[in-house]
């Protein structure tokens, strides 16, 4: 006879494969949105769509290149300092050949880490210019280069604890008991993740290890304390064994895997790091002229 709470294999299976699959969604969703993927979109240019995919962060060892599939008519790229209110710079894209297919690329001159400029392409259409985008310019963020494999660690480990994290939820959900292992196993990836190896991601980035809570407003690093925290309750509310009444214990670590999806909900990279091009001017070092929140 099978131990009470002991769960089917079948039931197992579904469980892992609902949490890989809302991992996956929540990794594509965080690859589309934010302010540093680029933007995509099509413009219609004499009669002809022109698919685009304009970037919106670069390292600070090259100038950002901006290309569009050659839509047979001249093309400006306009670009400044962003947020300075300062004249406007033009400069004639050129003709190249890349990817297979001629394109038309301009090139925005590197910055230090933080520093952002804006930036639109205007086309020369029939009869009249058509800027792209239509709205707003694109606002475009530069970053120091980050190690490789620092990177792979640091993403390999916040991927393992939202799987594990989505994972231990539906357990919750679900069964009996709080799932207490990967409970720790969320709550260790997402210390080592986010809380060791992601401020070694900042440095490299940005020239800070951290600049949340409470020393700055950077909206990645104080989610990151905010999910970690969760967790530190729920582990907490759960201890280290199973209880006679797990309820409490169940509902903490629900409770700490909706906080996560809500965490993750929010697009990546809102309110980072941005430098301060006034202090700048004014001789303060880059790293200190490094402002959060906006």
């Amino acid at each position: 006879m099978s131990h009470p709470t002991a769960s089917s294999p079948f039931r197992t299976a579904v469980l892992w494969t609902l949490a890989v699959l809302l991992m996956a969604a929540t990794v594509i969703y965080q690859r589309r949105t934010g302010p540093t993927h680029p933007l995509r979109g099509t413009v219609t240019v004499g009669g002809k769509a022109v698919a685009f995919k304009l970037i919106r962060s670069e390292e600070t060892v090259r100038d950002a290149r901006v290309a569009l599939p050659d839509p047979g008519v001249p093309a400006t790229l306009v670009w400044r300092r962003f947020p300075l209110q300062e004249a406007w710079t033009r400069q004639a894209m050129v003709r190249e050949e890349k990817n297979g297919g001629a394109e038309l690329a301009g090139y925005l001159p590197r910055q230090l880490a933080a520093g952002k400029l804006e930036y639109t392409v205007e086309v020369d259409g029939p009869g009249a210019v058509q800027r792209i985008p239509a709205a707003d310019p694109i606002v475009l963020r530069y970053k120091g280069p980050v190690s490789t494999p620092l990177l792979v660690a640091h993403l390999s480990m916040m991927f393992m604890a939202v799987l594990a994290g989505l994972r231990a939820g539906l357990g919750a959900l679900v069964g009996p008991q709080a799932p207490r292992r990967l409970l720790w196993i969320t709550l260790g990836c997402m210390t080592l993740g986010g809380l060791i190896l992601g401020p070694f991601v900042q440095k490299a980035a940005f020239g800070h290890y951290w600049t949340g809570f409470p020393w700055g407003y950077d909206l990645t690093d104080n989610k990151t304390l905010l999910m970690w925290g969760v967790w530190v309750l729920a582990a907490f509310v759960a201890g280290p064994r199973p209880r006679r009444r797990e309820g409490w214990a169940r509902a903490a670590v629900l409770a700490a895997t909706l906080a996560m999806a809500v965490v993750y909900l929010i697009p990546h990279s809102l309110r980072g790091s941005q430098l301060d091009y006034g202090k700048v001017n004014t001789g303060a070092d880059a790293k200190d002229a490094v402002i959060t929140g906006r």
